[in-house]
C-alpha cells in the first residue's frame, strides 16, 4: 500500500492517478496515523516551500516521516515535495526543511535563462539507482519551478538538470528519494521512475 501525504499542498490527483494506472494500491494520508504501516509513502507539493512546510508541520507529519524514513520505509518527494527533503529553503525568507538530506534550496540566478524553469529538459544520471532503472540518459521530464536544491553530498544526486546551471534533479539516500520534475507530468519516462519505485522492494 503507498500512502499520498495530503496536507493541503500537493498535487494530489495526478499524482494519484499516475500510480492507480500503473496497478498500485494507493490510499490518502491526511493524518499521521494513516502513514502508519504504509509500505511507501509519496510526499507530494507544490506553491512556496515555506507555507507547505508549515502545513506539512500543523497537520503533525514531521516527526512520523522522519520516524518512516529511519525504519526503511521507501519515501518519494515529488517537486516541492523533493526540496522538503532538505534543511532549509530561502524562498521568501529562511525556511526549515525536514533535514533528511543535507543540502538547501534556493533560487536560480538572476543572470540565467527565464524563471519559473517551465517545460521539458533532460535528466543526465550521474549514479545507478532502481529509481531511474530503465530510463535512458538524457531522457525528457516536465518541470515547473524556481528554485532549485545545493546537494551538500554529490553521492546524494543521482541525476542533474542544466538550466543555466547544473543542478540536482534526482536526489536519493537508502530509500529515501527525491525528483524535482512531475513523474506524473512526464509521459514514458515519469511512469517508468513511478513504476519503479512501485516496484521496489520495501
Amino acid at each position: 500500500m503507498i500512502a499520498i501525504i495530503d496536507y493541503g499542498a500537493g498535487n494530489l490527483r495526478s499524482v494519484r492517478n499516475a500510480l492507480t494506472h500503473l496497478g498500485a494500491d494507493v490510499t490518502t494520508a491526511s493524518t499521521p496515523d494513516q502513514i502508519e504501516g504504509a509500505d511507501k509513502i509519496v510526499l507530494p507539493g507544490v506553491g512556496a516551500f515555506g507555507a507547505g512546510m508549515a502545513a506539512l508541520r500543523a497537520a503533525g507529519f514531521e516527526a512520523p516521516l522522519h520516524e518512516a524514513v529511519a525504519a526503511g520505509v521507501p519515501l518519494i518527494g515529488i517537486c516541492l515535495g523533493m526540496q522538503y527533503l532538505f534543511e532549509s529553503s530561502d524562498e521568501m525568507g529562511i525556511h526549515k526543511g525536514l533535514g533528511l538530506l543535507p543540502g538547501r534550496v534556493t533560487r536560480f540566478p538572476v543572470d540565467g535563462p527565464k524563471v519559473p524553469h517551465i517545460g521539458w529538459n533532460q535528466l543526465h544520471a550521474r549514479q545507478e539507482t532502481p529509481l531511474l532503472a530503465g530510463v535512458q540518459d538524457g531522457s525528457y521530464a516536465y518541470f515547473v519551478h524556481s528554485y532549485y536544491v545545493e546537494a551538500d553530498d554529490p553521492a546524494d544526486v543521482l541525476a542533474t538538470t542544466d538550466y543555466g546551471i547544473e543542478y540536482a534533479s534526482v536526489v536519493g539516500r537508502g530509500s529515501l528519494f527525491g525528483i524535482q520534475p512531475h513523474p506524473e507530468k512526464s509521459q514514458t519516462t515519469g511512469l517508468r521512475i513511478l513504476k519503479n519505485f512501485v516496484e521496489m522492494a520495501s
